[in-house]
């Protein structure tokens, strides 16, 4: 995706191979909610997945893209952090490692890091799925989510002390003061600015940081490679499709955050790589600009085993940019984030190939941002107040209105199209 310094060997090689999408969006910056995005195909609006305590309703889950490749005769897996409520849809997958919550990096005091138990259970399912059974796994990793309750918060493995230890990482630019006194006072005195110390404040806590969450997605990527070793051990390497996702975006002191929620860049956009062997030269290797999101992950994978996407999934199949074609791709979505916490701002925008509003909700007097992204992809200029912006300003104002308008109208089962 662009960083030079992290070592991912395993994605880097599934890229090379794949289909890497450099403008892959969440629809809300949250785990709980963009996941519940994942497994639906629903903005958050459809599902109402605001918090950590809902969980799905049975129609709900039985319209997910695992339930639904269960019951077409897909043996599947489900492993790590679930974040769909605290009640665990066990029966809905043949072989489940979930846990509630966030986890630990070392459950139970173990002297095994999290990531390598989870890549244990990742091959004790292929070993143990049915010969002559198509299977479906979801591993979803904590890393490199934090250890929230612990001063240290991020928690490698001991075996990657090693890594990156004489490296010296970059400052972000937009990490500069200035940079969080534009924004609102609700913002400077959330919660985003509140784990911004707790990871970033100093020079060295901020190389400290970054240095342990680099060790915490090469593990991932090591996992990676354990799986692919073991599908070709297998044979089943050249008939496997692997899709490699995040749930939301991650802060490293841009803007003076951390963490996610709010609309920036950093926040909401996350990387995703299709690998599918059957790929022909032509596709492998290919770097697609379309706007994707997570919505568009259940109906993609629904299509991978043959299978339509849910009534009412407001996703798109990414097959059509998997081939060479386009086929009148979305040229703009909507963005949302309403979990009730009083130090995390709500926000709500919408996104374009070249503009992004972000209409704080709760804000006195309404704070609005607008960034023109081919002139300022850092976010460093708020052009909202600016006299020769407030025809682009009022367009987007009428963009946000109209889909908010279009979400609120969705219905369980209805046909449902991305509004004009």
């Amino acid at each position: 995706m662009g960083n030079r310094m992290i070592q991912t060997p395993h994605i880097d090689r599934l890229s090379e191979k794949g289909v890497t999408f450099d403008n892959c969006f969440v629809t809300t910056s949250i785990c709980m909610t963009s996941r519940a995005s994942i497994f639906t195909g629903l903005y958050a609006r459809a599902h109402s997945i605001h918090d950590f305590a809902k969980p799905f309703t049975e129609d709900q889950l039985a319209a997910t893209y695992p339930a639904l490749m269960q019951a077409s005769g897909y043996h599947t897996g489900f492993i790590g952090k679930y974040g769909v409520g605290n009640r665990m849809p066990e029966s809905r997958f043949n072989y489940w490692r979930g846990f509630p919550g966030q986890g630990k990096y070392f459950p139970d005091n173990s002297s095994k890091h999290l990531t390598e138990i989870m890549g244990d259970q990742a091959l004790e399912f292929m070993d143990t799925a049915p010969t002559g059974k198509p299977f479906q796994l979801s591993i979803s990793f904590k890393a490199g989510h934090v250890q929230d309750e612990d001063p240290r918060q991020f928690l490698p493995s001991p075996a990657t002390e090693g890594l990156y230890r004489n490296v010296k990482f970059p400052v972000p630019k937009t990490a500069h003061p200035r940079y969080i006194s534009q924004l609102p006072f609700e913002v400077q005195r959330s919660e985003n600015r509140r784990r911004w110390a707790v990871r970033f404040a100093t020079p060295e806590l901020y190389q400290e940081s970054v240095r342990n969450y680099y060790r915490l997605i090469t593990e991932v990527d090591t996992v990676v490679g354990r799986i692919r070793d073991q599908l070709k051990k297998m044979n089943q390497d050249q008939n496997t499709v692997i899709v490699f996702n995040g749930d939301n975006g991650f802060y490293l002191g841009e803007h003076g955050l951390a963490g996610k929620w709010l609309m920036h860049e950093e926040s909401i956009r996350v990387p995703l790589v299709v690998y599918d062997p059957r790929f022909p030269a032509s596709a492998q290797g290919v770097r697609r600009k379309e706007m994707v999101l997570n919505i568009d992950l259940a109906p993609t994978l629904l299509q991978t085993a043959g299978l339509p996407a849910a009534a009412g999934m407001q996703g798109r199949s990414l097959y059509p940019l998997l081939g060479a074609g386009k086929r009148g791709w979305r040229k703009d979505w909507f963005y949302e984030h309403k979990l009730a916490n009083e130090w995390i701002p709500p926000t709500e925008g919408v996104r374009t190939e070249r503009w992004k509003y972000t209409r704080y909700m709760k804000t006195t007097p309404q704070f609005e941002e607008l960034f023109d992204l081919d002139k300022d992809g850092l976010e460093e200029r708020n052009l909202a107040r600016e006299a020769a912006h407030q025809a682009q300003l009022e367009q987007m104002r009428g963009r946000w209105r109209t889909w908010n308008d279009n979400l609120n109208s969705w219905r369980p089962h209805s046909v449902w199209t991305e509004p004009l």
